[in-house]
């Protein structure tokens, strides 16, 4: 659990079923937890988008506005699969000079034969030593690096179990 000895403590909001990945009911960070940056700028790039089959709303920070070394982590990831039957996205809307992330992660079915719900998470991550970090209430947890324009994600679930995947970077 190196995520908690760093400081990170990050939890996911809900606003769509989320149980294709089973997690929990989510809930809000408790006091002392990073508060998500502040909303976008005007220059902020807005669109509205499907993934994994769950229409996404999401507003992009100017990339002028975040500092270097975080700017990588910037945009919008998707085309990804945990599992040749769960697909998942990822947007990083903006990023305070802390490093901590508004996020937006979309999961869904891959194909129109699984009949399991997908979900959209928005909630914040942090990144430290070059890595995107977040959890969900259920104890999942997310990780991400930089691969080339992409993201290279890691997952693992409260049972142990990991799971890779390159989330592209489509805007």
């Amino acid at each position: 659990m190196a995520h908690r000895s760093l400081g990170v403590a990050i939890v996911l909001l809900t606003t769509a079923s989320a149980a294709a990945q089973q997690p929990t009911p989510l809930f809000t960070p408790s006091p002392g937890q990073p508060n998500p940056p502040a909303a976008a700028s005007p220059e902020a790039t807005a669109a509205d988008r499907v993934f994994c089959d769950q229409d996404v709303a999401y507003h992009l920070a100017d990339p002028a506005s975040v500092l270097a070394p975080y700017r990588p982590f910037l945009g919008v990831f998707s085309d990804a699969a945990w599992t040749p039957q769960l697909c998942a996205a990822l947007i990083v809307e903006s990023i305070a000079n802390d490093g901590t992330a508004r996020i937006t992660y979309a999961f869904g079915p891959m194909g129109s034969g699984n009949l399991k719900p997908g979900g959209v998470l928005h909630g914040t991550g942090v990144i430290q030593g070059g890595e995107l970090k977040f959890q969900n209430s259920d104890g999942s947890q997310y990780s991400f690096k930089p691969f080339y324009s992409d993201l290279n994600g890691h997952w693992t679930t409260p049972r142990g179990e990991g799971y890779d995947a390159v989330f592209k970077r489509t805007y």
